[in-house]
């Protein structure tokens, strides 16, 4: 009778970095890591570290609530580019080790354990650890388990830089007694505290198609992992290609147009790697070194992608600019192009009517290049109520971050149409009823009487109201105010006088003064 073989059991190892998004904004921001800090989103805390955490700062907390708990508390932005761009580094470092890794999400990493290699999967989990080390990461930990939600919740109940092993078969007795709390489903697990369930193993009880109809696939996946039934396989990722470029110079050049003339081949074939993986650039750092060190090195964005061409310009502008400031103070040995970002290049490709100019592009780089990159600036709409709020200011070609939700309801916002023209600076406005009397609006956003004439602003003269409409009355920024400080209480109006003209005019019951916020041109 021939011998049956079984194949060995493919182990999971999870690597495990907490609060990754307060991490990464840390250092982005060049600030200590022990400090009491948290991500927001929406005024809602996405992620906070172990400083805040002992203050009482707490995931899905609002940001008045958290920073009562902690005045020192650093408000930081959510960016989820940052995030996994500075999650990167760590990628590239564990697979020194190993190939084959799977980010799951920035902060967590899993890859196959390769515990007969190093001589036990806990001694797997210290190397790994020690090379997080190493890079930076002192807060890491690792879970080893059948599969891959076990080991996760495993490297979640280890100490930093130490890991959590469960041994071959007893997926089913770790889980059993964990809360439902970690199936991160707020409804399901507030529906299973209902039932009285409390726990995994209570989960794994009821019958699978009833959970499945009931909680949905996740929980119902769990139930089968818990069950032993689960046998879903890792999907590591591919490692980038190389996408640097760089072009020595022997003997080296000392002139701007050379070092240009002589780099744009390499600047197409930069363009030609990207595209062949159907790639686009958007961010990229140009190098220059003189006598083996980095002389020059400046990140390049552009609104949509770089072309060879647009290196070439970049390159040459760095140049002349490194020359005549002092900074290039050596013939030029090396050039070295580095894509910061690339991105799919349907997702810059020309819409149906085009797009905008390539000239007008290049020159507005041109600019941004000689004045600074903060000199040159887009608007972009955000949320708010005002409409000198509804907009921000970003650089160009930069993507931007931290921007109000423009979906939320906004009580207090006027309703569309929305201005043709913001005033930067709100003009000092008048608004008479019949009587001659100054309106005004009490707390109750009732009128003392209705607008006859009005004064737009100084240089204009009195013209009578030939319609009007309001107010929207808006009570801010209360919950922020010094205690024995009244909040700031305004109302805005929109008024069209005989002219035609229409204005939007806001009331301030701090001074029952008036002022002219925007024009309807």
């Amino acid at each position: 009778m021939a011998a049956t073989t079984t194949r060995p059991r493919t182990r999971v190892l999870v690597l495990w970095c907490p609060d990754w998004p307060v991490v990464a904004a840390l250092a982005e921001e060049g600030l200590p890591a022990h400090l009491p800090a948290a991500v927001f989103v929406a005024n809602t805390v996405h992620a906070c570290n172990g400083a805040a955490r002992s203050f009482g700062v707490r995931r899905g907390m609002r940001r008045r609530d958290a920073q009562s708990r902690c005045p020192e508390l650093l408000v930081l932005g959510a960016n989820p580019d940052r995030d996994a761009r500075s999650f990167e580094d760590v990628l590239a470092a564990l697979e020194e080790l190993q190939p084959g890794v799977a980010p799951l999400r920035p902060g967590l990493v899993a890859l196959r354990s390769p515990g007969r290699y190093y001589g036990g999967e806990a001694e797997a989990a210290a190397v790994f650890a020690e090379r997080l080390v190493a890079l930076g990461v002192w807060d890491c930990r690792a879970g080893v388990a059948d599969e891959l939600f076990t080991a996760e919740q495993a490297a979640r109940h280890a100490r930093p830089q130490e890991s959590t092993v469960v041994p071959v078969g007893e997926s089913a007795a770790f889980l059993g007694d964990l809360p439902v709390e970690v199936l991160e489903d707020p409804e399901a697990v507030g529906l299973l505290r209902r039932l009285g369930l409390r726990t995994l193993g209570a989960l794994a009880g009821l019958p699978p198609a009833d959970v499945r109809a009931r909680f949905g696939a996740r929980t119902a996946w769990v139930q089968q992992v818990v069950l032993g039934a689960d046998h879903t396989l890792l999907a590591p990722r591919t490692p980038p290609p190389d996408l640097v470029r760089e072009i020595g110079f022997e003997p080296p050049l000392d002139s701007a147009e050379t070092v240009c003339f002589s780099a744009r081949r390499t600047a197409e074939e930069f363009v030609a790697s990207l595209a062949a993986r159907n790639l686009a650039c958007t961010e990229v750092r140009v190098e220059v070194e003189c006598e083996g060190t980095v002389v020059s090195s400046r990140t390049w964005l552009h609104p949509r992608w770089f072309s060879a061409s647009d290196l070439v310009d970049r390159l040459h502008w760095q140049l002349q600019g490194g020359f005549r400031g002092g900074a290039v103070h050596a013939p030029v040995e090396l050039v070295r192009l580095v894509p910061e970002t690339a991105v799919p290049d349907s997702v810059h490709a020309d819409g149906l009517w085009g797009g905008t100019d390539e000239r007008v592009e290049r020159g507005i780089a041109r600019v941004q290049g000689m004045l600074g990159h903060e000199a040159v600036v887009a608007p972009v709409l955000q949320g708010g109520r005002a409409p000198g709020e509804r907009q921000r200011l970003v650089p160009w070609g930069e993507r931007a971050t931290d921007l109000r939700p423009r979906e939320l309801p906004w009580p207090g916002s006027i309703p569309p149409p929305a201005p043709a023209r913001v005033l930067s600076t709100p003009w000092e406005a008048r608004v008479l009823a019949a009587d001659g009397t100054v309106v005004v609006v009490d707390e109750r956003g009732a009128i003392s009487g209705a607008p006859a004439q009005f004064r737009p602003g100084p240089a204009d003269g009195w013209q009578q109201v030939a319609a009007w409409t309001g107010p929207w009355p808006v009570e801010e920024l209360w919950w922020e105010t010094p205690p024995g400080v009244a909040p700031r209480r305004i109302a805005r109006f929109q008024l069209v006088g005989v002219d035609g003209r229409a204005w939007l005019l806001t009331y301030d019951s701090a001074g029952d003064t008036w002022c002219t916020e925007a024009a309807y041109d």
